[in-house]
């Protein structure tokens, strides 16, 4: 375990230099630690998973394993993030003392809110039961599995529906050589006509001065009036050609993007050919079938009030040996399947969310908000694979998720199905609202 500890935490380090901060300098190392240890901690509790499936190790050196590692993740999604996270929000802030005791004792004050408002988050939700103590494992991971199972919600939702979106040929938009070129025309056209009338203005200023020049030196009241009438015909020439400039600029900020678009639908074209691309393509329809079955699959859950008993791996096992009449030893492949299906849960779990906070961390971080958007990155992949486990063990065969149930505490399991299903429900009636809205809008933009 701490050999794998050790290679997990290296793993978060690696993927924190060359991918999240290979565009910026490393400046507090605090940061990279806690990212390290948050990544490693979330990867132990995939591979206990994975153990107690396999039956590695004695299942009271497993029990003591998962309390060692949830205790010491929750130590780190409570107190350590949300205390850095303020501290390094507080360091930013131009108003806010910068002397070390000040700083801390403030960031102190915005950890206790963090907490208070972390506490009410449970409140609406019918999470625990009366039994549990006001200090129990039970409170922190009840609040942080609403937390993560919506985040993970959202991002199935929209990933269920963007996938099909992205990969399918049917969704490509139609461009030839001769669209590109047109609004290639266009845009030059703009940029000449905004050249031409910035020189125009350039010109008008120089003939300004140059009568303003003219005007102090010849002084009395005829200078007066020249400079009255040649100054208010400047100014107004001026204006108008300053709002003229500033309509061909919007134009062409347009323009290009339009021609970006252009040039991206001709490389999806030209990538949909090659045999990857027609791979991706049969996943797409793939996916799109999956997205139709689940969101109908959440509504008739949500309608009846109706959570999965049995795990689809148990699931499969009795039809194929009561409907089809296959014969084969059950426990055995219930152990294999079980062992496969989680596997690929947590592999594509940990990928894919690793994927989504690059793309999220690019799109958003510059040099002053990195270390403070790393952290709350951090603090989102932790509640995320926790909130991961809590689904995971309904994929799980009943003898392999009793020890769950057991660190985990009494949790109101059922309810986190069913706000999963809420969620992703919404999620992805929302994306496929949006994406409809963006694909009808793109020809439009042809005729612009």
């Amino acid at each position: 375990m701490f050999f794998s500890q050790v290679l997990f935490f290296a793993g978060g380090w690696v993927f924190f230099l060359k991918q999240l901060f290979k565009d910026y300098e490393v400046h507090h190392s605090v940061v990279l630690l806690v990212f390290s240890i948050t990544f490693a901690l979330s990867c132990t509790m995939f591979e206990l998973i994975i153990f107690e499936i396999l039956g590695f190790l004695e299942s009271s050196s497993r029990y003591f394993h998962w309390k060692l590692g949830l205790y010491a993740f929750l130590f780190v999604l409570v107190a350590i993030l949300p205390f850095y996270i303020g501290y390094f929000i507080i360091g930013n802030l131009r108003f806010a003392p910068q002397k070390r005791h000040i700083r801390v004792l403030m960031t102190t004050g915005a950890w206790l809110a963090f907490l208070y408002f972390f506490w009410k988050i449970g409140d609406p939700f019918p999470i625990l039961s009366p039994k549990h103590g006001i200090f129990s494992i039970e409170q922190c991971i009840g609040r942080i599995g609403v937390i993560g199972v919506t985040l993970m919600a959202v991002l199935s939702g929209f990933g269920a529906v963007n996938y099909p979106y992205t990969s399918m040929f049917y969704f490509i938009r139609a461009v030839t050589e001769t669209d590109v070129q047109n609004i290639e025309k266009r845009l030059m056209q703009t940029m000449d006509m905004i050249l031409m009338k910035k020189k125009r203005i350039a010109l008008a200023r120089q003939e300004r001065l140059k009568q303003a020049t003219i005007n102090k030196s010849q002084g009395g009241l005829w200078g007066m009036i020249s400079k009255v009438t040649s100054g208010s015909g400047s100014s107004e020439n001026m204006s108008m050609l300053k709002q003229e400039t500033e309509a061909y600029e919007e134009l062409a900020k347009q323009l290009f993007l339009e021609s970006v678009d252009l040039h991206n639908a001709q490389e999806r074209i030209a990538y949909s050919k090659t045999f990857k691309g027609k791979y991706f393509n049969f996943l797409g329809y793939f996916f799109s079938i999956y997205c139709v079955w689940k969101i109908l699959i959440s509504t008739i859950n949500i309608i009846f009030d109706r959570v999965g008993k049995v795990d689809p791996v148990t699931r499969g096992i009795e039809i194929a040996v009561n409907y089809i009449g296959i014969q084969f030893d059950v426990k055995f492949w219930s152990q294999q399947i079980s062992f496969l299906l989680i596997g690929i849960i947590i592999v594509t779990s940990i990928r894919g969310l690793l994927i989504t906070l690059t793309r999220f961390f690019y799109a958003i971080a510059s040099s002053k908000s990195s270390n403070v958007i790393v952290l709350c990155l951090a603090q989102l992949m932790g509640m995320y694979f926790v909130s991961s486990v809590l689904l995971i063990r309904m994929n799980m065969p009943q003898e392999y998720r009793s020890i769950i149930t057991e660190v985990l505490g009494d949790l109101q399991f059922n309810f986190y199905h069913r706000w999963f299903d809420v969620i992703f429900l919404v999620s992805a009636l929302s994306s496929i609202g949006f994406l409809y809205i963006a694909h009808k809008q793109a020809p439009e933009k042809n005729g612009y």
